[in-house]
């Protein structure tokens, strides 16, 4: 079963740039059955409030890692929405243009409900992108005025029901995360973050169907190995399983 990794860090902290680096990782994703691996960029490098020269830093890194497997990684656009219009357009026209990028990435630079994120939003629709949204529970972490919650990703969908949203981090988001999202056709769920939880990627698929779930591992923070048994082991269909570990992100992301 071929499958498509949608959530990686192939960059973090600076590690993983150098040819023999790169060279390892798609060896191990390879051997593990990964045909497409999506990376999202170095986003803690800088911690919250990026730069746009860190930002350019970043996406250009991304860039090279693609550059040496073409055929293997696609990456997102990161961006912090934060620094305004001008240069949010500014970056993901120049990542798109000169780099073939395939996304949007937004991590912890503001929350997903701030009025900085229409910006955002125009540059997914006018380039035609997915926006991927890191989301967990602010039950117990309480950072929201830059964390976004399940909730907060919810209300993204709503204002911009014409742009394809990835809420990330299933297991972060945990049952509340898949009933916010319940009614939003355009929000699709990755499986990352964190161990799994027994019953929850079922509980994800009664609920949004097997569509609307993707698989992602969150390395190198996590196993890629761990995060693709989550779905194997789980008590899915042969066809459920499927399309959550490839065939849904292709898609999604229109990777063949």
């Amino acid at each position: 079963m071929s499958i498509i990794d949608a959530h990686t860090h192939p960059v973090m902290f600076k590690r993983g740039l150098t040819r023999p680096e790169v060279d390892r990782l798609v060896k191990h994703g390879r051997t593990l059955g990964v045909r497409w691996m999506v990376g999202l960029g170095d986003v803690l490098l800088y911690g919250r409030n990026f730069t746009a020269e860190q930002i350019v830093e970043v996406n250009d890194d991304s860039a090279k890692v693609q550059a040496m497997y073409p055929d293997y990684f696609r990456f997102f656009c990161f961006l912090n929405p934060r620094l305004g219009e001008k240069a949010v357009m500014g970056e993901v026209e120049r990542c798109v243009d000169k780099y073939g990028f395939i996304g949007i990435k937004l991590e912890i630079c503001n929350n997903a409900r701030d009025a900085c994120m229409k910006p955002v939003m125009e540059a997914a629709r006018r380039w035609k992108l997915v926006v991927l949204q890191h989301s967990w529970s602010q039950t117990n972490i309480r950072q929201r005025s830059f964390h976004t919650d399940p909730a907060d990703t919810a209300t993204l969908a709503r204002r911009h029901p014409d742009v394809p949203i990835i809420m990330a981090h299933l297991t972060g988001c945990g049952v509340r995360g898949v009933l916010e999202v319940k009614e939003l056709d355009n929000v699709t769920v990755d499986t990352s973050g964190g161990l799994a939880d027994e019953g929850l990627l079922e509980y994800a698929v009664e609920h949004l169907g097997a569509n609307r779930i993707i698989h992602g591992s969150d390395l190198p923070g996590r196993s890629i190995g761990v995060s693709i048994q989550r779905v194997l082991g789980s008590r899915l269909s042969v066809s459920e399983k499927e399309r959550i570990l490839f065939s849904n992100a292709a898609r999604l992301l229109n990777l063949g």
